[in-house]
């Protein structure tokens, strides 16, 4: 488990079926990802045992209930398609709509690169965006990722359709300078 202030990330369990679909059904939150949003319960469920269960994958809770609101994962070697080098990852993220524009992600996803560069021994995390996701986009500048490349006519395999991804990134270096300066 990681803290923040407001924030247990905690491995997710099949009893947060429930609390997952509460708020991935939301046609808001999983399209603009490239995901679509969940049918059931069930689909939830199978979400938590097939998707969610990276090494590094977590519900990000409050800390005053500890039930899911949203997910981030740093996606390791193997399980990102930014990097195949064993000391560079990809961060993944969302929350739910009623938490929107709280900072909760980016609370979460600072904790998250401590843990991959301090803990993990990470030397560079990559995230995306898919074109008009400018939250997501927000989050990334608000955290000291910095843009690195576009690319068109990406596969958007659980959507059936190509888009055009921003890919950013930062460095253990830019981390540090980032976090000195703030």
């Amino acid at each position: 488990m990681l803290y923040t202030e407001r924030l247990i990330l905690r491995n997710w369990e099949e009893s947060d079926a429930e609390d997952l679909y509460k708020y991935a059904k939301n046609p808001a939150i999983g399209p603009i990802a490239g995901w679509q949003p969940h049918k059931d319960a069930e689909e939830s469920r199978n979400i938590i045992k097939n998707v969610l269960n990276g090494d590094e994958a977590y519900a990000v809770c409050l800390k005053n209930d500890n039930k899911p609101i949203g997910a981030i994962e740093l996606m390791l070697c193997g399980r990102n398609h930014m990097s195949d080098e064993p000391d560079e990852c990809e961060l993944g993220y969302w929350v739910a709509e009623p938490f929107w524009g709280q900072g909760l992600i980016p609370e979460a996803a600072r904790e998250l690169l401590r843990h991959a560069f301090d803990d993990l021994g990470m030397s560079k995390v990559w995230c995306g965006y898919y074109d008009g996701n400018t939250k997501s986009k927000r989050v990334q500048e608000k955290v000291g990722f910095t843009y690195q490349y576009t690319k068109e006519n990406v596969d958007v395999p659980l959507m059936g359709e190509k888009r055009t991804e921003h890919i950013s990134a930062i460095t253990k270096e830019e981390w540090k300078k980032w976090n000195t300066a703030k």
